[in-house]
């Protein structure tokens, strides 16, 4: 199975997401914040990426640009996992480079779904 980072700055999305993600077989690799995830993506090289949006400092679009526009990662698939709800935030999530959009709470047969299809056009 795939090795997944998680980028979320609740304790309580993180083990509900690691939870999903571990019973599926994943490995799971967790970062509180976006700069976290950032280095993470750098050193842990994961197979792909769950990303809040709404964390503090930087904030989970702007961790997926820094991801997007670094050699190394640019790589690695992003699917947003955010309570942001709105139309406007899924067509900016997907410009930056996302492989998917999913609002929470999470539905886990839709997320497991998102990533492997994600996974599957990655390879």
């Amino acid at each position: 199975m795939a090795k997944i980072l998680v980028v979320d700055d609740s304790d309580t999305q993180l083990y509900s997401l690691r939870k999903i993600l571990e019973s599926a077989g994943h490995e799971v690799i967790t970062a509180a914040d976006g700069e976290e995830g950032v280095e993470k993506a750098g050193s842990d090289t994961p197979d792909l990426i769950l990303m809040d949006v709404v964390m503090p400092g930087l904030n989970g679009f702007q961790a997926t640009r820094k991801i997007r526009r670094n050699p190394a990662t640019k790589g690695i698939p992003v699917i947003f996992v955010t309570t942001k709800d709105q139309e406007t935030d899924r067509i900016w999530g997907m410009r930056q480079g996302a492989a998917a959009y999913i609002t929470k709470p999470v539905d886990k047969q839709t997320l497991l779904s998102a990533i492997n299809e994600t996974l599957e056009t990655s390879t």
